[in-house]
């Protein structure tokens, strides 16, 4: 592309562009070695440039010029089926006065492309980028609904599938007519020889419901590799054509008034004979050149990476402070070890987790969550675990059983997903209500066990809203909606147990939400006002710094942190009686929860509860 051809009205996209250009060509021609490619990528480009919309070009220089935007502590999250919460995308826009009122200003909807029903994973097996899901509206309701989240101040997150397509998808429909242009899109072989030197060192992601790498396509007679689902096709993005399409189809999608795009499954996109095809280096390459993709035509936009990994290998997807890749992470370990908390009642591998996050730089930004449309797998610290004598097969059979109320006196209500026996592993489904033991409080009539689980709900919320990041509600939770059983009886569904925590919002249990007499108002109460608490109070900036307290308790796990003048103690009670801890400081601290004056010396929490205290260098009662 010849930059000196482009027009001087255009000159924004110029320096946008050679600010970036000699690091693109660079990494591109490394992986490519393309002149012809590079110059097609760099026209597409400035064509998906010159068609974005004069909102979302206005709101892009808005946030160049406060790079920050999102760093701070007044965003939170609610992540939302669109079918379950309001049926269309003109459905959710009806819709946005209860987010604002929930508090919420980021709204992450899951996917919502055309996608093959019964063959789908959810939406994850994509068809068609440029198409709705027709049942759930059209590409110009998605810019719509964009168009009015941003009016009030709202941004929308979209899943962008980029390691695979669905069989149905254009190119897949051609690959199996045959035509090698397509086929060259894929990873498709001659025999199964290739496949079975993969199969030596590729690990399983399903390994009972969808075993193997690779599945034969009968209307070719040759193999395919499937990572996830025989009906998704991985993408070989060893070939250029398939990075260039893929970027301009994730351009249209920002050009659609996408504003976080959530690349899913990322460290899966590079496969390399001989190796896990996992974190490869080729990938930070490749989601480098996203990142200046995004900064040359929509650098109003995020990067958001699922990398479902140890700690390890999640943090290079941050890149360096100089080049970096994803703007922010899931805080996924995290959620894990705090559920193993719950179940123990020991926090030594949450705190050992939390060390661990806080020393990482201020600049990286996690989202934290307690549940997701996805499973909880318990990919915990098993070598930090073993120093308690926690042997790891052993153990997950401990925590699935707690949290499908098999181990005696558990309130939990879970099911198991891709469970397997031979390996005594499984992952677990359900809603944070049900594991928290509302549900099965509620079918027995047990007040003192609903008060008790309805405790270690907001507490829970309280810890993820203690943490620096980006909250992350996932939709029901603040209403405590719970496990949605019914998923057996839809034979499209009842294989998978995700469906469990992934049922239709209930909106008559929300008009609840202002009793507070009720399950729906106690949370919503509570958890609103955490959020408000949290957005008015300086301490929970995100350049704040944070360190875990020695409490001198296991099961009392205490997170200190420190911004602008301000000390909050945060404590919460993992066991089932009040424990005291010894912080022998004598300065006045204000209760943000209850509006009184303590010091911090002897403190009590009590059983399943917390404590939020505020030191702002003097005495003062909240009014």
């Amino acid at each position: 592309m010849d930059i000196h051809a482009i027009p001087y009205e255009d000159r924004q996209f110029v320096r946008r562009y050679t600010h970036h250009l000699d690091e693109l060509r660079w990494l591109y021609m490394e992986l490519y070695s393309d002149e012809h490619a590079f110059d097609w990528f760099s026209g597409m480009l400035y064509r998906l440039w010159k068609s974005r919309p004069e909102d979302l070009r206005k709101l892009d220089t808005e946030r160049e010029a406060r790079p920050d935007w999102y760093k701070g502590h007044d965003m939170v999250g609610m992540q939302m089926y669109v079918s379950a919460f309001a049926g269309t995308l003109k459905g959710v826009e009806e819709k946005i006065p209860y987010l604002q009122e929930c508090g919420v200003n980021y709204v992450h909807l899951m996917p919502l492309l055309k996608s093959p029903e019964g063959r789908s994973d959810g939406g994850y097996a994509v068809a068609d980028f440029r198409t709705v899901e027709p049942a759930l509206g059209t590409m110009d309701d998605l810019y719509g609904l964009s168009q009015a989240c941003h009016r009030e101040g709202i941004s929308l997150c979209l899943d962008f599938v980029m390691n695979h397509t669905s069989e149905d998808h254009e190119w897949a429909l051609k690959a199996k007519q045959g035509e090698k242009e397509y086929q060259d899109r894929y990873f498709f072989f001659d025999d199964w020889k290739i496949p079975g030197q993969y199969e030596q060192t590729v690990p399983q992601v399903f390994p009972t419901t969808a075993p193997g790498n690779f599945t034969f396509c009968e209307a070719v007679g040759k193999p395919v590799m499937t990572t996830f689902y025989p009906y998704q096709w991985d993408l070989n993005y060893r070939n250029p054509t398939v990075f260039n399409d893929m970027c301009e189809l994730m351009l249209n999608l920002c050009n659609h008034g996408i504003d976080i795009l959530r690349l899913d499954a990322t460290p899966y996109i590079w496969k390399e004979l001989g190796t896990s095809c996992r974190n490869l280096p080729q990938v930070h390459t490749l989601v480098r050149m996203m990142r200046m993709v995004c900064e040359i035509v929509c650098p109003g936009t995020l990067l958001l990476g699922e990398i479902v990994m140890e700690p390890s290998k999640v943090v290079p997807y941050f890149g360096t402070l100089d080049k970096p890749e994803c703007h922010m992470l899931y805080n996924v370990t995290t959620m894990a070890s705090t559920w193993h908390t719950v179940a123990t009642g020991d926090t030594r591998l949450l705190l050992h987790q939390l060390e661990q996050v806080f020393s990482l730089p201020k600049e990286y930004i996690f989202l934290n969550y307690l549940r997701c449309h996805d499973d909880i797998g318990w990919g915990l610290d098993y070598p930090f675990l073993m120093n308690f004598a926690q042997e790891e097969v052993p153990h997950k059979r401990f925590l699935n059983d707690y949290f499908t109320g098999k181990f005696p006196g558990s309130p939990a209500r879970g099911e198991l997903y891709n469970d397997d026996p031979r390996l005594g592993d499984a992952r677990l489904c359900g809603t944070t209500a049900s594991l928290c033991g509302i549900q099965s409080a509620r079918e027995k009539g047990d007040q003192e066990a609903l008060v008790r689980a309805l405790n270690l709900d907001l507490m829970l919320h309280a810890y993820m809203l203690t943490l620096s990041g980006i909250p992350v509600l996932y939709s029901g939770d603040e209403i405590g909606q719970e496990n949605d059983e019914t998923y057996h009886l839809d034979p499209l569904k009842a294989d998978d147990s995700r469906y469990l925590h992934r049922g239709t919002f209930d909106w008559g249990k929300a008009e609840l939400r202002s009793d507070p007499t009720t399950v729906q108002g106690a949370l919503f109460g509570g958890i609103r006002h955490l959020e408000e608490l949290r957005r008015t109070t300086p301490v929970f900036d995100g350049s704040a710094q944070c360190h875990v307290l020695e409490t001198g308790q296991d099961a009392l796990l205490g997170i200190a942190r420190y911004s602008r003048g301000q000390q909050l103690i945060a404590l919460f009670n993992f066991s089932e009686e009040p424990l005291h801890t010894w912080l022998n400081d004598e300065r006045p601290y204000l209760d943000l929860i209850h509006g009184t004056t303590q010091r911090a010396v002897r403190v009590t929490v009590p059983a399943g509860d917390f404590l939020w205290l505020l030191h702002t260098g003097k005495a003062e009662t909240r009014k």
